[in-house]
């Protein structure tokens, strides 16, 4: 167990799935946890109530929404007296192949998609960044995706947004590094959350597991551990990296 004594931890999107293991992860390493959640406060304080230590907070924002990230940051700092670890974790996928869709349905699917994954990571970084640039320093770790890499013919925005948030979180780790901030990123594949459990218990399921050697998808644990290697100190030489968590269902060069 690394340990994280003393840490204040803002985990977006982390009500349910990878961000509640994420949340769960940090709390068992001893540090407090900021929940953000979008619309469902139920499954955040649900969240919130196993978390040990603590105490820790629960936040709502709309990650899309600059002046909501800004208030949610400020939130969070007041709440837990600081910030020392980001991990951008909400996000969305919408389905909109090019054959399949209107000009209009287009537009708007890459509106959302960037705004989610990639404006509001980018907004959330920022406001996060500044304050960390005043204190001493701290680590940022975006949740990516596989996507990012070998493609996703039916939610292209999808795609381009992790691919985007890659580079991103490498031109920070580059600028913010002499300032004692380290960033990095983790690549899932498919992971077992309640999100992929239509795809993973339907017709596609055996194919979709099948993809990794190991026979199974990533569970969230997996993913929690990979950020928290990226947060921990002593991983300060890996600022930059991203880390591929997919079971080697896709190997990249």
């Amino acid at each position: 167990m690394m340990d994280f004594t003393g840490k204040r931890v803002l985990v977006t999107g982390g009500s349910r799935g990878i961000g509640r293991a994420i949340a769960a992860a940090f709390a068992q390493g001893g540090a407090r946890v900021a929940i953000s959640y979008r619309s469902s406060r139920a499954a955040a304080e649900e969240t919130l109530s196993g978390l040990p230590g603590g105490p820790h907070i629960v936040v709502r924002a709309d990650v899309t929404d600059p002046a909501a990230v800004e208030r949610m940051v400020g939130a969070v700092i007041t709440g837990l007296g600081g910030l020392d670890v980001v991990v951008n974790n909400a996000g969305i996928w919408m389905d909109h192949r090019l054959d399949e869709i209107d000009y209009e349905q287009w537009q708007d699917a890459w509106r959302r998609v960037l705004d989610a994954n990639l404006i509001g990571p980018a907004n959330v970084s920022y406001c996060a960044a500044r304050h960390m640039i005043e204190h001493g320093g701290g680590r940022i770790v975006n949740v990516s995706s596989r996507g990012a890499f070998r493609g996703e013919p039916d939610g292209p925005a999808y795609g381009a947004s992790k691919a985007g948030l890659n580079a991103m979180s490498q031109s920070l780790a580059k600028l913010l590094a002499p300032h004692g901030i380290f960033v990095g990123a983790v690549a899932p594949g498919w992971v077992e959350t309640d999100m992929a459990a239509d795809a993973l218990d339907g017709p596609q399921g055996d194919e979709i597991r099948g993809q990794s050697p190991l026979g199974r998808v990533a569970r969230p644990e997996e993913v929690a551990r990979a950020v928290l290697f990226l947060a921990a100190d002593g991983s300060e030489f890996c600022t930059g990296a991203i880390i591929d968590v997919n079971g080697a269902s896709y190997l990249r060069t």
